[in-house]
């Protein structure tokens, strides 16, 4: 498992990364938030560690953007204030859980463990690609972390492509999917959804790939081009 520390202090940081990895954790360390607003775009990371005090952008609006692109990694913040307002603060800008310096290794493990067996349980129930997360269970998408609206057809449809992702879903197949819409339905009409689909992700990194005589495969980081 893989874990982003967030840290300007380079003394707090080496013990952090020191501690993770004696637990088994590959540790990545980053001292500002600028270069790891980043690397949350170019890695899974199972967690993040932020401090809130950084240099530049603060760890509060790293945390921010991050969430509004959709990223679902859970954050530990570390701060020393300690006021209820910078707590609830930290949690609504979307931090999972908050730590306040100074605190004990074991402490910090054990919050890390906690966060890291609750995402894993909820993965079972929220879809990733790229900026589009699915929650299944409450039949919710977002995209870029806003509301995606669909209607019962486009979720049923962008669900199974979501859940054979990086596989190409058969037309028949997306079809049989709408059957509790409409038994009559037909494949060729599932391109009417699939076009209604790709209109809502244009400006997106998110598309909707024709795989041509088999079906349709969602991709994350082609954008709108790859669509056709």
């Amino acid at each position: 498992m893989r874990v982003l520390v967030v840290e300007d202090d380079l003394t707090l940081a080496a013990g952090l990364v020191e501690a993770l990895e004696r637990e088994g954790f590959r540790v990545d360390h980053l001292g500002a938030a600028e270069p790891a607003e980043g690397a949350f775009g170019l890695t899974a990371y199972d967690l993040a560690i932020v401090d809130i005090g950084l240099p530049g952008m603060d760890g509060l609006e790293l945390i921010r953007r991050v969430r509004r692109r959709g990223t679902l990694t859970p954050i530990l913040i570390l701060t020393a204030r300690d006021a209820l307002d910078d707590r609830v603060g930290g949690l609504d800008a979307g931090g999972d859980d908050y730590l306040l310096k100074p605190f004990l290794l074991p402490e910090l493990l054990a919050r890390v463990r906690a966060l890291i067996r609750r995402s894993r349980a909820a993965a079972s129930l929220m879809l990733q690609v790229g900026e589009l997360a699915l929650d299944v269970q409450a039949h919710r998408a977002t995209l870029l972390g806003e509301a995606l609206e669909l209607t019962g057809r486009e979720w049923n449809v962008l669900e199974q492509l979501a859940l054979a992702v990086p596989r190409v879903v058969a037309k028949q197949k997306l079809a049989d999917s709408l059957s509790q819409w409409d038994k009559e339905i037909t494949p060729n009409a599932v391109e009417i959804y699939v076009s209604r689909l790709r209109a809502k992700l244009v400006g997106s990194r998110v598309c909707i790939r024709t795989v041509r005589g088999i079906g349709y495969r969602l991709e994350a980081g082609a954008g709108d081009a790859a669509a056709g």
